[in-house]
């Protein structure tokens, strides 16, 4: 193990495939990378991989909310991501964050548009359909 992998939390090993693919998607956008970076996702998901996911507190509660986004349609998008250099590239602030298990993340999506994997730059929206296909659930 070099000094490198030794400073990421053990959850995030392994994501830098996930980002590697996005960049492939992002170069080249057809369905075969697509489905190909989907697949890189879900592999990751099946090796117990993580997200790093930012939080704000509920009001006038001691409870905390997955950090969503607006976007210009009005729809509600968490956003998820694949490393801490992922998250600092575009923050304005300090988030509040956790780490959280790729699949129970995915299946707890249910009550927002999608998730949006680092905003910032690797970028990749998850909309249902394609949680649903990461999950390996049929339409």
């Amino acid at each position: 193990m070099n000094n490198n992998e030794k400073k990421i939390d053990k959850g995030l090993q392994g994501n830098e495939k996930i980002e590697e693919a996005i960049v492939a998607l992002q170069k080249e956008p057809t369905q075969e990378m697509l489905a190909h970076t989907l697949t890189v996702i879900r592999r990751r998901m099946k090796e117990n991989g993580q997200f790093i996911v930012a939080v704000e507190p509920q009001n006038g509660d001691t409870g905390l909310n997955v950090q969503a986004v607006k976007t210009q349609d009005g729809e509600q998008w968490w956003t998820v991501f694949t490393s801490f250099e992922e998250e600092v590239k575009g923050s304005g602030s300090v988030m509040s964050t956790f780490l959280a298990d790729i699949e129970q993340l995915l299946k707890s999506a249910r009550e927002v548009k999608g998730i949006i994997v680092n905003p910032w730059n690797k970028t990749i929206m998850l909309d249902k359909s394609l949680i649903d296909i990461v999950l390996g659930i049929q339409p």
